[in-house]
């Protein structure tokens, strides 16, 4: 008896440790992971799927009740149309130049301001670094009409350097969170590589340029891809300042339905028509210079968000 009652104790610990497990190692832990996983990722690319699937259906697909996911057939005459419609290659030029400029001037700027902030004391420092971390909260559309009418003084509007000057002076889009993003990793490196470099002879800019910068690259890499990225999907200070001048293709997306039935009326015997399917291979076009981005520098990103999210002393 005593050694079925052992037996039986081992059997039901060999079960508990299975399922259960010890430092979250068990079957029961990791089943509930990877369905978290699972279902987290099912929400992010769901709207995805769901643009690529259509975005290959012809107009039979798109009636058919019996075709879901999988098209009958690879169409690309929706992606040809919507191709034609954002006259892509000429405004991906443009939307690159209007996005990739300011956010690299915008990054070098927050990097300043952060190293600034970081490893200076000034009279009212802990004041004027409230106020540019308040700049974030308050809403752009509380600021955009005394920036437009500014703008407007100065000549500044239909040209890029509506975007560039505010960039230069680290007041571009959500400035505030890369000079927040910089000020704490510019902390984080230890003062003692300076008062070092201090005693050879170093002056604050070399010492920026030569220590804190190589050391920073993660904060430089994240701080770029996301000024890039929220540059590159701002269509309403695109539409007040850049006007009708400069057409980037978030810009082109809003005004796709007009530009179709424009260049394609509606036509009987053509049977030319905006449906869901040529619209989802326009917004597919919009995102895909995005994902190469991201795919490019995929490695980079994810390291540069791990170092940049721990915090020093």
């Amino acid at each position: 008896m005593k050694v079925e009652k052992i037996s039986s104790i081992i059997n039901k610990e060999k079960l508990k440790k299975k399922f259960l497990g010890n430092n979250n190692d068990g079957m029961v832990y990791k089943i509930f992971v990877y369905f978290f996983l699972i279902s987290v990722g099912f929400i992010f690319l769901y709207p995805l799927l769901t643009v690529i699937s259509y975005s290959f259906k012809d107009s039979s697909d798109i009636v058919n009740p019996l075709v879901n996911w999988i098209p009958s057939k690879l169409y690309l005459g929706n992606y040809e149309k919507a191709f034609t419609v954002l006259n892509f290659k000429s405004v991906l030029f443009k939307t690159i130049y209007v996005t990739a400029i300011p956010a690299l001037i915008q990054t070098i700027s927050c990097s300043l301001i952060g190293y600034g902030f970081a490893r200076f004391k000034f009279t009212g420092k802990n004041v004027l670094f409230f106020l540019v971390i308040a700049t974030f909260i308050i809403p752009p559309q509380i600021t955009v009409i005394p920036q437009f009418l500014m703008f407007k003084d100065l000549g500044l509007l239909e040209s890029i350097l509506a975007y560039i000057l505010p960039a230069l002076f680290g007041q571009g889009i959500k400035s505030a969170i890369f000079i927040l993003i910089f000020f704490q990793f510019f902390k984080m490196i230890p003062k003692v590589l300076e008062e070092a470099a201090q005693v050879d002879g170093a002056g604050a800019f070399r010492i920026f340029f030569k220590i804190a910068v190589p050391m920073s690259v993660p904060a430089y890499i994240v701080s770029f891809l996301f000024s890039f990225v929220w540059y590159w999907n701002e269509t309403y200070l695109a539409t007040m300042f850049l006007g009708g001048e400069i057409q980037t293709l978030p810009m082109k997306l809003q005004q796709f339905a007009a530009a179709f039935q424009k260049l394609f009326p509606a036509n009987v015997v053509t049977g030319q028509s905006l449906n869901e399917a040529v619209e989802m291979a326009g917004t597919f076009l919009n995102i895909i210079p995005l994902l190469i981005v991201y795919f490019i520098a995929q490695k980079w990103f994810v390291e540069g968000i791990d170092k940049v999210g721990i915090t020093g002393e």
